[in-house]
């Protein structure tokens, strides 16, 4: 119990000093804009496909399951409102982090642990390229902006949805729909929503590095450096929400 506790705490710091180390490089040139455009490329835009599926159906699945509840209180107007309430505020956001953090924390987590295994970072250093700003700032930048622009594609994926799974069982013009939609939002709605969406990014990208870049030789490091990094970083996305919640709860 206590060694597991002192390999926690271990694993913590670590992971501190290397997020001190990001935020000490990323404005140290050379710049590596490149490599920074080719990882939002495989980031975000190869991810649009499963977040606009997922998205879809959180739109569809929330209304219909929300429909018939509404219905007994005879309260069916509000079901635009609160479909884009629940996904802009909280499912949306987590659900999407929760994907990226399957399919991009892994991939990053496999890619450099197996460089690292193979030596190909050690033969950044001798060839005098810094291995942390080109394959770790990229990353980490790409996923901090990448990720809160899923996020808001997934919203709209899923208001489509939503409208998609009223007209299943009613007749709701689109107009009619979005213009409700726009009626129950407001700013501080969408605002703490949006913020910590970066945070997700963030951290999903850094302990994705984090995992590979710190893997141990042999390939089954590898394997393991990417099932730990999902494993992390959904567990990080759960206590950011969490925090972001009381935070949201406190001020707003």
């Amino acid at each position: 119990m206590i060694l597991t506790l002192k390999n926690t705490f271990e694993e913590i710091g670590n992971a501190t000093l290397f997020a001190k180390q990001f935020f000490k490089e990323v404005f140290v040139p050379p710049y590596e804009a490149k490599q920074f455009v080719k990882q939002c490329y495989i980031i975000g835009y190869k991810s649009l496909p499963l977040v606009a599926i997922t998205g879809f159906i959180m739109g569809l699945v929330l209304t219909l399951q929300s429909r018939p509840t509404l219905v007994k209180f005879g309260a069916e107007s509000w079901l635009p409102g609160m479909v884009a309430l629940s996904l802009i505020r909280e499912i949306a956001p987590v659900i999407t982090a929760l994907i990226c953090a399957g399919k991009i924390s892994s991939g990053i987590g496999a890619e450099l642990g197996s460089m690292k295994v193979t030596e190909q970072i050690d033969a950044m250093e001798v060839s005098a390229i810094n291995p942390y700003n080109y394959l770790v700032v990229t990353r980490i930048l790409a996923c901090t902006l990448m990720v809160p622009i899923l996020v808001f594609f997934a919203d709209a994926v899923g208001i489509v949805g939503g409208y998609i799974g009223i007209n299943i069982h009613g007749d709701v013009n689109f107009y009619r729909y979005l213009t409700q939609i726009l009626q129950s939002l407001e700013f501080l709605d969408l605002f703490p929503a949006t913020i910590k969406t970066f945070f997700f990014g963030f951290f999903i990208g850094m302990i994705g590095c984090y995992k590979g870049f710190n893997a141990s030789n042999g390939t089954e490091s590898v394997g393991k450096a990417a099932n730990s990094a999902v494993v992390t970083a959904s567990l990080a996305i759960f206590i950011i929400d969490m925090v972001a919640v009381q935070i949201t709860d406190l001020f707003f």
